[in-house]
């Protein structure tokens, strides 16, 4: 992959959740070739194992499920067995549900019968959205954070737009990506005088395996959806992973951006900062 820049992290060895994902498989392509070990973590095994396959010698894949603390000891342990003790953590795992996404954009005295409102909403959705985002980075920090306190060490976790603002449709993800976001500033709080930094990077909109079918229909011409996305961001487009690649690099470096602790940085084409006039 080509790189926006280079820094060395040949002492990094970091463990990325949802390692087979869309972002966080490239997040592992760049940390590697900037010298980083890098074992991904993700339920789906056969995924992280593809991508460690395109990176190589330098990566691992590890079946863990960061919902579960005895599965990701066990991850712990298997990490370290090949490369060495943990020194970079990025909570990149998470997701919504469609049981905790509703139908309309706004409640009206009328509405049709066959519209999923906020009132039907599952418990069971809003429970699986809260753990998947909250409690999969509580957990994982707990393991993976304990052998960072008396060597120091960098945590990146994965906030969204829905932090700075809610999206219609998805009140369950927005408030749990929100809570990404508070967590990352009390855990760079917390483990400053360890020498552990903690920061955030928020996603503007970028098309994923989770998102594509709310963004494009089914014959690939964009949604409604889309459209007002689109619109609302100033630079006029959907992000492309390379676009994330320089602010992972910056936050991973410790010599770039050693004084950073407690940002959520946004990498958005301009969403957060547009108020729609």
């Amino acid at each position: 992959m080509k790189l926006p820049f280079k820094v060395d992290l040949s002492n990094k060895i970091v463990v990325i959740t949802g390692g087979g994902g869309v972002l966080m498989s490239e997040f592992g392509r760049a940390l590697a070739a900037c010298g980083a070990k890098v074992a991904l973590l993700d339920i789906n095994e056969e995924a992280a194992r593809a991508v460690a396959g395109s990176i190589g010698e330098r990566a691992m894949a590890v079946k863990a499920d960061c919902l579960n603390k005895e599965s990701l000891v066990s991850a712990k342990g298997a990490v370290e067995e090949r490369f060495g003790k943990v020194n970079f953590l990025i909570n990149g795992a998470g997701g919504n549900s469609p049981k905790a996404t509703c139908d309309n954009e706004f409640m009206t005295p009328e509405f049709p019968e066959d519209i999923k409102t906020f009132f039907d909403l599952e418990e069971a959705g809003l429970k699986y959205v809260f753990d998947l985002n909250i409690l999969s980075a509580f957990l994982t920090t707990q393991v993976f954070a304990a052998g960072m306190v008396k060597t120091g060490g960098t945590i990146i976790n994965v906030s969204s737009m829905n932090a700075y603002r809610p999206l219609t449709k998805i009140p369950a993800y927005s408030a749990a990506k929100a809570g990404i976001s508070n967590f990352t500033q009390w855990l760079a709080v917390y483990f400053a005088p360890a020498g552990i930094r903690v920061n955030a990077i928020a996603p503007g909109f970028f098309v994923t395996n989770q998102n594509r079918n709310l963004l494009f229909s089914k014959d690939g011409t964009p949604t409604a959806r889309t459209e007002k996305i689109l619109a609302h961001t100033p630079l006029g487009r959907f992000g492309e992973v390379s676009d994330l690649i320089g602010t992972l690099l910056w936050l991973a470096d410790d010599e770039s951006s050693g004084f950073v602790t407690g940002a959520v940085i946004p990498v958005d084409g301009g969403f957060s900062a547009y108020s729609g006039v």
